[in-house]
């Protein structure tokens, strides 16, 4: 049975997608950006950004019934390859061995051009925090 999971405040809801989805045991996070409680991307540059899309990627995750420690792919999309760096700092403050497989990919742009970071991740649920 697929579950949506829904954090507040919920900025996906006028676009038409789930900020996750439960799927048993498993859960599908939908690419987390930079942005604050406002929508709005924070200032402060790519590496601001970055804790940013982290706090968002949690904050989902635990509305899932998961947590950091539990993800299995993470796909990573800058804008700019050039903080490919960043990214591997921003994996070691926020993830620990075993490190999820991991995509980074640069593209052209995200939903925002101020954006400069989105992180997508599928997770495990911890059958005995089932709800």
């Amino acid at each position: 049975m697929r579950e949506r999971v829904v954090t507040q405040p919920d900025h996906y809801a006028p676009y038409l997608l789930s900020q996750g989805i439960r799927y048993g045991n498993l859960l599908f996070v939908s690419g987390q950006a930079g942005a604050g409680d406002d929508g709005r991307i924070v200032p402060g540059g790519f590496r601001a950004q970055g804790e940013q899309a982290f706090a968002n990627l949690r904050r989902a995750l635990e509305a899932g019934g998961s947590s950091l420690d539990q993800v299995i792919k993470v796909t990573i999309f800058v804008t700019d390859m050039g903080h490919f760096q960043d990214v591997v700092e921003l994996r070691r403050t926020f993830f620990s061995e075993p490190y999820p497989a991991d995509t980074i990919a640069e593209i052209k742009a995200l939903y925002d051009p101020a954006a400069m970071i989105e992180i997508e991740a599928i997770a495990a649920v911890d059958p005995a925090g089932s709800r």
